[in-house]
Parts: C-alpha cells; structure tokens; sequence
C-alpha cells in the first residue's frame, strides 16, 4: 500500500523530489565531483610517485626497501633472522601489507649487494619464487654495513603512527641506484634504470673525481650480449637489443648457456615452442638443464640449417629482446628525469660530501677526546680532588674548579663547561691512584697523530674520496666482473631466416596465388611472410605478399618466391613492341620494387605482348631459336640467338631489337654456365658477420665450392662455407678465403713433452665441423698460426735461467725450417732451449705475399661485382655473312634500347 501511495505521488508531482525543503537540504550535502578529481586524485598520484614506484636520487632506494634495510640494522647481531621476523619489524614503519615487504625485500635480496641470504630465495634464470618468509634467513651483507648505515650523518623522521623514527634517506656512500637498477610505475610517469656493473661504476666514480668523462653501459646478471648503440644514456628514448648467447654444440644441436636480462627460460623455451608452432623455426625437441646456470638444449630438425636457426631465434623468439630505459628519480620532493651519467655523478659528489661529514665528525670528535683528556691529565697531576670535602654543594665546588684551571687555559682547545667538571668529578678514585701520566701523554700523542690525519684528508678530500672507491673495490669487487658482453648487433631480416613452412600453388587460369590452393601444383616452398613475383603475357610484372588465396589477375606466366636484393636471379624476355610492332630481347633483374605495383616490362606500346619468357637463378646463360612467319622475301625463317651475350640491365630498360618480321615461335635450345661474376664477400669484425655490402675486411671472389678457412685459439681450424648467415664461434682468431694448395704453418707446445714444435701442413676437405692440428695432450697449447708465404717468428728465450740469460732473441723463418707435411705429423722441434714465448712477427697473413697473389691484384683491379644496370650499350649479333641482306632482311641492328 506505502509504495503504491508514492508512486500516486509521483504521478501527482508531489512527494520527495519535487518538494523544496527536501531539495535544499539534497544541494547541501552534494559534493562537486570536479573538485574530488582535481584534489584527491592529485594527492593519491603524488603518493604513488613520491613514496611507491620511484626511487630517491640519492640512495636509490624506494621508501619500502629504505625501510626493510633499516630494519635489517636495527635487528642486526651478527646473525641471520627469519624474513618473517623482519617482515613483521618493518611494518612498524611501512604502512602496507606484509606481501608488499616480502616481494620487495626477496627482490633486493636476488640482486646479491646489500643482503645476505640465507635458504630458497627463488631462480632468476628460471623465474622460480622463493620459499615462504618463515622457512628463509637473511642479514646485511658486509657491503651494506660498510657504505649504508651511519646515525650520526642520517636525517631522521617519525613513522607513519608517530611512534618510531625512520631515515629520510640513508647515507649510502656508492652509486647503489646504478647498481642494483629499479622499476615502477607510478601515476602518469614510470622508472626504468638498468643494472650496471659494480666495479665498472667505481672506476667511472674514480674517473669524475679525477675530472675525466664518464661514459657507463649497463651489466645484466643473467649475461648475453647487448647493444647499446642507442643507449641513449638511460633516458627515455633510448633502446638497448640484448640477445641470449647461443652456441652450435654440433649441427643438429644448439645451447643457450646466457639468457637475455628480463627473461626467464621458461619464458625463452615458451616462445621458442611458440615460433616452431607458427612454423617460424623448426626444431624437434627441447630441453632446459638450467641450474645455477642456464642451459637450453635445443635439438634441430633433420636437414635445418643450425646458423639459420640461429638468427631465426633471434628474429622470432625472445632470444633478442628490446629494453627501453627510463631514467626517472625522485630529488627531494621533485621528480627529475637524469642520465645515468648525471646520476653517477650526482652520486659521487654526494659520497664524497658523506665522507666529509664523517671526517668533519669525527674530528670534533677528537677534539672533545683530546680536550678532556688534557683536563684529566691536568686535574690529576695537580691533585685538584683533593679539596672536594670542603665544597657541600655542587656550585661552589664548579666554582673551585674554574679557579683551579684558570693557569692552564692556554693549553686548552675550548673554554671549559660544566659539562667536562661535570665530568672530572665522577671520576672514579681507583682510575685517580693508578693514573700514568707518561701513558695519558702517549693517548693525547695518539690523537693528536689522527687529528693530524684526519685534517690532511680534509684537506685532501678528492684523493681521501677516491682511496674510498679503491678499497671499496679492493674489498668487495672480487667475482663482479662484467657477465654481458658488449656487441653491435647487426640487422637481422626475418624473411631471410624464416622456414618456409609452406607450399605456394598457383592457378594461372582463374589467375590466383596462395598457399591454400591445394588442387594445383606447388610452385616452390614459402613462408607466411614471403613475397610472391608475378610476370603476366601482357609484359608486365608485380610484386605482392603471400597469402592463403589471393587473385592477382589472369595470364599469368611465372610466379614464384621474391626475395628483395636479389641480383643474381635473371629473367630472360622476348615481347613484341605493340600491334605488328618489332620483335624485344632483354636481359634484366629485379632487385627494389613497391609491392602492389603493376610494372610495364615492355617499351608501353599499346597491344604488346610477352612473346618468350625464362628465369635463371644464378644469370645462366641460354640460347634460343627463333622462328619466322614464312613470307616470299625471307630467306631465312630461323635462327639461334645467345641470350648470354647480351648485357644484363634493369627492368625499366627496352631491350634491343631482334627482328621487326613477325614471329611464329621461340623454342630454348640449350642453357649454359654462369655468366656473373663470383660473389665478393667481406668480414665485418664489428657484428663478426659475412656481408656482400663492402663492409671490414675483405675476403675474397667466392663461387661454387670454395670455403673460407677459420683458425682458433685452441689450435683447431675449420673449413665452411660463404653462406651470410654464418655464425663464427667467440674463439676463433682469424679466417680467410681458403687455398687448397698453400699451406698453414703452426708453432705449438706439446703439453706431455714439455717442447715446441713447428708443424706446416694443408687443410684437409673432411667436415663442417673443427679440426684439431696441435697435440691433445694435456697442456699443450698453440704459440702461433700463419696462412703466410714465409711466415717469420721472434723466439723469446727466458732470461730468468742461466742457460739462456744472455741469449739474444731470434727471428726464424718457418718455411726454412719444415717441409710440407700431413696435417697430423708432429713437426719438428722449434728449440730444445728454454723459452718465455714464441711470437709472429707479422699479422697471421701477413708477411711475404703470395707470388699469385701479387697478378691477382693486377687482374681484379678491372673486374665489376655481379649485374649491374646501365646506360646505352653497344650490342652486336654474330650474324652470317653469306648474303649482305640478311641482316636488314631480318631487322638485326647493333644500338641498344632504353
């Protein structure tokens, strides 16, 4: 009944929404939502930045881990704690939840600097947590003690609830921000500083206080490789690329032994399995035998190749992967974006105003020693206490006292208080009979020589602080030494690496391409990102992206698989210019092109048609034979033409002419070798990478079966091939295009007989895999290798042994000394002398040239690298000379077309 009576009075326009008392007393209480926003919501983002997500400047330490190592101190004895234990004291001072601590205090604790473990703390390497905070341990490590914690020099503040006090910033004397790095995200802005190398930042620490530039890179705990090419110092923009380091165990197996930094291997074998499933890679099996190193076994499928595996993993997997560092602070009440660099700097200043003030301290702290104890000294040689009973009050006693010292202020440091006659009356008597006064003056010596110290390391603050970094190092740097190593990566193309996991069919009638047209014949295998070139009868050619069916247009003539740059692959084609128009020939490749682009192979003309059309992947030359339309005026209605006389263009060029009869047909006669030129390769030692872009070192023509030859420094070498995607393992020493036919001269140590020897012998064709040429017995080592004509090496006797003291070092041709030998024969000895070492006098191939290599300089100096396009040239026909008219009755002419 009640609520049917209201919704009457609603219907009315009566009740309590449209009467005005109720209405004035709803406005009261509203809250305007505008002002909620711009108050509140400002002071939680304030909150968030200021005490959650960013760290301080100076002691790198949000306020949550300032507060867990606080507590660390102020339970510290020596021993470890139970987590849990010190979870529970640090909420005294932080105002959250114990999950929060933990999580924290298990992160500074994985970082191995300020916290000593104690039990199951987790696996970075495999992203395992730690054990629960009741069953793990943990103290300060002796670092932290050492740089973090001073009271005296500490700035304090009361907790949350007012009951305790807590540092405002701990005096921590080291860059610690830098090396432990930090995350967050706050409201409307984020931190992301990388970890950096210990020692590293204490020599940079050393090179600012010496006024040098400081230059620093960051150091991942979990090693790998890292480019840091566009560092950009830390600051936002910047991009560093760190890579897992993966090495071939053998053809079908690679092991990833270092992870990159904010990855797991779990995450790694993740998106490992995650590629070979979209068919990116290829791969049978894998393994992770990680333990307190990483170790991921993976074995490859049969007829993979390991080296394309290799930069397939780092093109799709997370075995490359891109941090973008953030460098964002928190100075004082402000937060400041600054470069690495700048806060290292920062930093540095701060430790040494840190360690003035302990200098500063302790000085007024020695002055008060040395002031009292020369009032001591003074008060008992002269027996003052001896009157103590006829003062009954303290006043006239303090009185007595100030009179009493009066004759010996000059020999005081200050005026004296009450404080220090304070002092001197609770002077216990025993102390006052057997009081030395030769040993009070070796103690006032004793601090008069550390006050001296102290202000000459005041006086010398710079050299004081940069003694400070130097023992720092000396004390804790052992076992920090740098896990990634520094590279320049180079750029690896996906559709270079990519497993072509598919079949591209074409259907030239209904004129559509795919990898879903099942029911015509496969063209060639191809992955989901290739590229698909096209060639129509009506001359003209286009590029476009694979896809599962997709209509190009009908006539198709060729299609196949594109890959961009490519040179070498070149198209033969005879069209006819227009209607009736002339018979074309050109010879062209397509190396650049926009996708989707129809491209006019013909001179435009309108009614021209493909006549002929071959494709040669490596410029094979081919002759074909062309047949006429008979009419009465030919006498001649077929001929043979060599495509492979006629030089390669681009795609935009006309062609030349072969007849202006009309032709019935063109039948291919015979294909030949070859017409480019072998392939240049270069080194570039940067990236440690094969190139054809002329990039460090060059290596030589390369064609068919030729192999580069790599040398070690274990004494190993190995023939390959000159595929761009090899990968150079990290102890090889040299490589270079390989002659059968010159030997390779070696000095080694026979490690069992305790001799050098000289060996020369030739490679030997047996595998892909690492030839051992040196002695394997234990100890045995290679002193040096040369690919030279007549490699010359310096014998460097020992000088330390009677025997050879006086000798004179001796340079040795080791062509002289050893004919050409099997490649395991032992050689002969080098000296039966002792020897401190055997050096090359020359770069591994340098030396003495090669006689052959002297005229091939001469002949390649005029040689081009593969196709090029060019202007105009001359071409002319091997024509027959039996009748004049043949050539003009046949239309044959020697200018060539654009």
């Amino acid at each position: 009944m009640a609520e049917d009576q209201f919704d009457d009075e609603l219907e009315d326009g009566q009740g309590p929404a449209n009467d005005p008392e109720n209405n004035k007393q709803l406005d009261d209480k509203i809250i305007p939502l505008k002002g909620l926003y711009e108050n509140w919501f400002l002071d939680y983002a304030s909150y968030v930045i200021l005490e959650r997500a960013v760290p301080a400047l100076f002691d790198g330490l949000k306020p949550v881990q300032r507060r867990i190592l606080h507590s660390l101190k102020e339970m510290d004895d020596g021993r470890y704690n139970k987590v849990a234990n010190v979870i529970g004291n640090t909420m005294k001072y932080h105002p959250h939840g114990d999950a929060s601590i933990g999580d924290a205090m298990v992160q500074i604790g994985q970082k191995e600097l300020m916290i000593d473990c104690q039990g199951n703390w987790g696996n970075t390497l495999t992203g395992d947590s730690a054990a629960a905070p009741r069953y793990i341990e943990a103290r300060l490590s002796k670092f932290a003690l050492h740089v973090a914690f001073n009271a005296k020099t500490t700035n304090w503040l009361k907790s949350y609830d007012g009951r305790n006090k807590e540092p405002e910033q701990l005096p921590i004397k080291f860059p610690l921000l830098l090396a432990q790095g930090a995350e967050g995200i706050a409201v409307g802005m984020a931190c992301k500083i990388l970890p950096h190398n210990f020692n590293e930042l204490i020599d940079q620490s050393i090179n600012h206080l010496r006024g040098k530039k400081v230059e620093i890179f960051p150091d991942f705990p979990s090693g790998g490789m890292v480019d840091y090419s566009n560092y950009n110092d830390g600051l936002r923009g910047g991009k560093v690329r760190v890579r897992a380091k993966i090495k071939k165990l053998d053809n079908k197996t690679l092991v990833i032994n270092e992870i990159p930094y904010g990855t797991t291997t779990t995450s790694l074998i993740e998106s490992v399995l995650k590629a070979n499933d979209k068919g990116k890679i290829k791969i049978k099996k894998i393994e992770d035998n990680t333990s307190s190193e990483a170790e991921i076994m993976i074995h490859l499928a049969n007829g993979v190749s390991p080296d394309k595996t290799m930069d397939a993993l780092y093109a799709f997997t997370d075995c490359e992967v891109s941090i973008s560092p953030n460098s964002s602070v928190i100075d004082g009440d402000t937060p400041r974006f600054l470069g690495v660099s700048e806060i290292l700097r920062i930093n540095t200043d701060n430790t040494v105003d840190l360690l003035k003030q302990e200098l500063e301290i302790r000085l007024s702290e020695l002055n008060e020693q040395w002031h009292f104890a020369s009032l001591e000294k003074i008060f008992i040689r002269e027996e003052m206490y001896i009157d103590f009973k006829k003062y009954a009050d303290k006043e006239k006693l303090f009185v007595y006292l100030y009179d009493c010292f009066k004759p010996f202020k000059k020999q005081l440091m200050r005026e004296i208080n009450d404080d220090d006659l304070q002092k001197l009356t609770e002077i216990r008597m025993i102390r006052i009979t057997r009081f030395d006064s030769d040993k009070a003056d070796e103690v006032i010596l004793k601090l008069e020589d550390e006050m001296a110290y102290v202000k000459e390391r005041l006086a010398n603050l710079t050299e004081h602080a940069i003694d400070y970094f130097k023992d720092l190092k000396k004390r804790f740097g052992e076992g920090r030494d740098r896990k990634t190593e520094s590279r320049v990566f180079d750029t690896i193309k996906a559709t270079k690496v990519i497993i072509a996991n598919r079949k591209l069919y074409v259907d030239p009638e209904e004129g559509f391409i795919g990898w879903g047209l099942r029911k015509n014949e496969p063209v060639n295998d191809c992955s989901e990102i290739d590229d698909v070139i096209i060639f129509f009868k009506t001359g003209k050619l286009m590029v476009t992206k694979v896809a599962d069916k997709k209509f190009v247009g009908k006539g198709i003539v060729y299609a196949n698989v594109w890959k961009k740059g490519d040179k070498r692959t070149i198209y033969h084609m005879m069209y006819q210019d227009g209607v009736g128009g002339a018979t074309m020939m050109k010879r062209f490749f397509v190396n650049s092109i926009t996708r989707d682009t129809e491209y006019d192979l013909t001179k435009g003309s309108k009614g021209s048609k493909l006549l002929y059309f071959s494709v040669h992947p490596n410029g094979e030359k081919e002759v074909v034979t062309v047949v006429l339309r008979n009419r009465p005026h030919l006498k001649r209605l077929k001929f043979d033409i060599d495509f492979g006389e006629l030089l390669i263009k681009g795609r935009s060029a006309g062609g030349n002419r072969v007849t202006k009869e009309i032709v019935q047909k063109i039948v291919q006669k015979e294909v030949g070798g070859s017409t480019l030129a072998a392939r240049k390769i270069w080194y570039d030692p940067v990236v440690r990478r094969l190139n054809d872009e002329e990039r460090g070192k060059f290596l030589g023509a390369f064609k068919g079966n030729d192999r580069i030859l790599t040398l070690y420094k274990n004494g190993e070498y190995r023939l390959m091939g000159f595929d761009l995607s090899t990968h150079f393992d990290e102890d090889m020493i040299h490589l270079e295009k390989w002659m059968p036919d010159r030997p390779v001269s070696a000095v080694y140590y026979d490690g069992e007989k305790e001799l050098h020897y000289v060996k020369r012998f030739l490679c030997e064709v047996t595998s892909d895999k690492r030839v051992s040429f040196i002695s394997e017995d234990e100890g045995s080592y290679l002193d040096l290798v040369s690919t030279s004509y007549r490699p010359e090496a310096k014998i460097v006797y020992n000088k330390l042994l009677k025997a050879t003291k006086n000798l004179p070092d001796n340079i040795v041709n080791l062509a002289d000394m050893i004919d050409i030998k099997g490649m395991k024969a032992q050689g002969n000895q080098m000296t039966k002398l002792k020897v401190k070492e055997i050096v090359l006098c020359h770069e591994i191939d340098g030396g003495e040239p090669w006689p052959e290599d002297v005229k091939q300089e001469e002949n390649e100096s005029d040689e081009e690298d593969g196709p090029t396009e060019t202007g105009e040239n001359s071409f002319e026909w091997d024509i027959p000379k039996k009748e004049d008219d043949d050539a003009d009755q046949l239309g044959l002419f020697s200018e060539g077309d654009n």
